[in-house]
């Protein structure tokens, strides 16, 4: 059975054969408060969804908030149009559209109203729209949620199918996020798979201490965001599908691209053999590989990493060096990781067994953080700052070091 993996879309007011037969009974009619909700106190979401700029929209009633911190808006203040018709100004479901094939939908942001289905880009409502939703949902499958049942609407078969999780919560919204998928109740949440329901892990969680900033409460396991002068990231890596990944400490941050957003996650949470942070981490083919201490962990790409049969191995035995390594980096396309230990770059053949070091090269300067080669060119880090460089061997033979810049908040979400 294949995953659903296009779209996630969010119902917990109404049954999928109403939505599709145009016969939607009304929701209840949440009033408008004199006073802000507080998410962080005991909440259940009616929507959440991420907008094509990678910012997790969630809402609640008539306001919806931006983001993982920040004071409750009227929804109607982004999106005006949800309060022309049904004078509701409430939001019973919705979703991204995740349609690559579907350019001109792909990214729109669909909102379900009492019978009525809206479409936005920008926070902009697409000609032609409010509509009935029976056609306007052109992807894979969708989940609706009614209680402890689970409605599966095949979008080119139009079959719908209905299954009972009753080991799984109540869901009052939820979320596809990062290829994995959210049951949200009351304050908490609780992480399932898409087609047998299945929850594994400790769950439900709190929200709070995840999916936005709570006084009191620890957002990421208790990650604490850093000031961007005193970043010091481990490693850096991007693998064969562009998802980028950023290790400190204990902690990795995953950026797929600018709309979904960068977050924190314990990196034991994708790696459980590797606990407390990694000294270098690079991506060559499929695999991951990373380096602690003197061990090389290499994973599997595939949905979720997997460790390979007969790892962790030695540096030695698996790349033909000794000693700590700082930093490793694989250029695009390229059969060869370049490894920085203390004041030396040593160049390593990854196509030959046994491994084959074609350059041993001094460096200009030590204490490097972290290293990563893209179509860009090279980003060298060193505590706060980054150095640029358009080629290892630039790296190696530069005598004076180009001009460093700052890590900013967009680019890793630290404090100024």
């Amino acid at each position: 059975m294949v995953c659903l993996i296009r779209l996630f879309s969010i119902i917990n007011v109404f049954y999928l054969q109403d939505i599709f037969n145009q016969q939607i009974s009304s929701p209840v009619i949440e009033s408008t408060q004199a006073a802000l909700p507080d998410r962080c106190s005991v909440i259940e979401f009616d929507a959440i969804v991420p907008n094509e700029k990678g910012t997790t929209l969630f809402f609640k009633g008539s306001h919806l908030w931006k983001g993982y911190h920040g004071d409750a808006q009227l929804s109607t203040n982004a999106f005006k149009e949800l309060d022309d018709i049904h004078g509701i100004g409430h939001v019973d479901a919705a979703f991204r559209m995740h349609n690559l094939e579907n350019t001109g939908d792909h990214d729109h942001i669909y909102f379900f109203l009492d019978d009525k289905v809206f479409s936005y880009y920008n926070e902009t409502l697409e000609e032609g729209y409010p509509k009935c939703p029976k056609t306007e949902c052109k992807t894979d499958a969708v989940l609706f949620f009614k209680g402890h049942d689970v409605h599966v609407y095949d979008i080119p078969t139009k079959a719908v199918k209905t299954k009972t999780w009753s080991h799984l919560p109540a869901c009052t919204s939820a979320l596809r996020w990062l290829e994995h998928y959210y049951c949200f109740h009351g304050h908490n949440f609780t992480r399932f798979h898409p087609v047998t329901g299945e929850v594994s892990g400790n769950y439900p969680k709190d929200a709070r201490n995840y999916f936005m900033k709570c006084d009191n409460f620890g957002h990421g396991h208790g990650y604490m965001v850093p000031k961007c002068n005193e970043t010091k990231l481990d490693a850096i890596t991007s693998d064969d599908t562009g998802k980028t990944y950023f290790f400190a400490g204990p902690i990795y941050m995953r950026l797929d691209t600018a709309r979904d957003g960068l977050h924190a996650f314990p990196i034991t949470r994708s790696w459980r053999e590797v606990a407390g942070g990694v000294d270098a981490v690079f991506s060559y083919t499929d695999k991951m590989y990373m380096i602690k201490g003197d061990q090389v962990y290499i994973y599997k790409g595939d949905a979720h990493y997997t460790l390979i049969d007969g790892y962790p191995k030695s540096i030695l035995e698996e790349l033909n060096i000794e000693g700590n390594v700082d930093a490793a980096f694989v250029c695009p396309s390229e059969d060869t990781v370049h490894v920085i230990q203390g004041r030396r770059i040593r160049a390593i053949d990854l196509s030959a067994t046994p491994r084959v070091v074609l350059r041993d090269l001094p460096l200009p300067f030590s204490n490097i953080d972290a290293a990563h080669c893209s179509s860009d060119g090279i980003r060298v880090y060193k505590g706060g700052q980054y150095y640029e460089y358009q080629s290892p061997m630039l790296l190696a033979t530069s005598k004076i070091a180009p001009r460093p810049h700052a890590i900013s908040p967009e680019q890793f979400r630290c404090k100024p």
